[in-house]
């Protein structure tokens, strides 16, 4: 397989999950808006520092009103992590690697991208923004499932399981950085919201029936923060997705000592996080870290597989 299409299939699975997971983090953040009292101090400029593009942002826009925030998150076509740009990008590199995918792969994911250009590019506002975004995280569920069913679980595929798991793993983080007191402003008691806040976070990941099968107990922040970072069987947990990432380099790639050694660091970093301390002080510090270190496991995987001098076999 030459490298080329190697990093192709690496980003289609790394944009299909942006788009599901950025549907996903507006989805939370629209019924938190709704649903917490006034006081609380949410405004939709909170939702671009979480996304982590405030700067690309404020290129673009004027004010952090919702329309403009929703705009820029969903369907900004000059915006690399909106909704329909990880959708236009995410069928760009699967039109060029047909012949590795399941045709069904490609049908699907452009019948998803034109469903949603249409929704979101029309004349009209999106009003049914929750039914939306809940097409787009379905829609991409089934995607995903496609190729893991279908799709033979050779080298091609390894790239497409590194790209969704290390897209997951920062998106969990982002998540997770909803329910941390950053976002509530000084003075509210966090005691009455904390646990509404981290049942938001669960609900955003699809994990709040999880946990509570898991776990056994009622929603309690410590619990849920230790529950998605070091719960090794929720697939988005990010130790899980580390462990998914692991097992590829590990068995399936070859040359690949130095982004191993970057994932088992990033393990260890989560395997010795506490999660009381943390969530007491220094978890928004923490999660940065983590999303800097998935940047770094990120250069890595580029310069050994995709960035060859001559395009090369892996």
């Amino acid at each position: 397989m030459l490298s080329r299409v190697a990093e192709r299939l690496y980003w289609t699975a790394r944009y299909l999950e942006r788009a599901e997971n950025t549907a996903r983090l507006v989805r939370v953040f629209s019924s938190m808006m709704l649903d917490l009292p006034n006081g609380v101090g949410l405004n939709w400029r909170q939702l671009v520092d979480v996304s982590g593009a405030p700067e690309r942002f404020d290129r673009h826009y004027r004010s952090s009103g919702e329309r403009n925030v929703t705009r820029f998150m969903l369907s900004d076509t000059d915006t690399q992590g909106s909704v329909i740009s990880s959708l236009a990008m995410a069928r760009e590199n699967i039109r060029t690697t047909r012949d590795l995918v399941p045709s069904e792969g490609w049908e699907h994911v452009n019948e998803l991208y034109l469903f949603a250009r249409k929704k979101l590019t029309g004349k009209t506002p999106l009003k049914d923004r929750h039914e939306f975004l809940s097409e787009i995280v379905m829609r991409c569920q089934q995607i995903t499932g496609l190729l893991a069913g279908t799709m033979s679980h050779g080298p091609a595929y390894q790239f497409v399981r590194v790209g969704r798991n290390l897209e997951r793993a920062d998106m969990t983080t982002r998540m997770i950085d909803v329910g941390s007191a950053t976002l509530i402003a000084p003075g509210v008691e966090l005691e009455r919201l904390e646990n509404r806040l981290w049942t938001y976070v669960l609900r955003s990941l699809s994990a709040h029936q999880m946990y509570r099968q898991y776990v056994r107990r009622r929603i309690q922040p410590d619990q849920v923060l230790s529950f998605l970072l070091q719960d090794m069987i929720f697939p988005r947990a990010v130790a899980h997705t580390l462990g998914e990432i692991t097992s590829c380099f590990e068995k399936y790639l070859p040359h690949s000592e130095e982004p191993l050694r970057a994932v088992l660091r990033l393990q260890r970093l989560i395997a010795e996080a506490d999660a009381e301390k943390l969530r007491a002080a220094g978890l928004h510090d923490f999660v940065d870290q983590l999303q800097l270190e998935f940047g770094n496991l990120h250069q890595l995987i580029s310069s050994t597989w995709f960035s060859l001098e001559l395009d090369e076999a892996v």
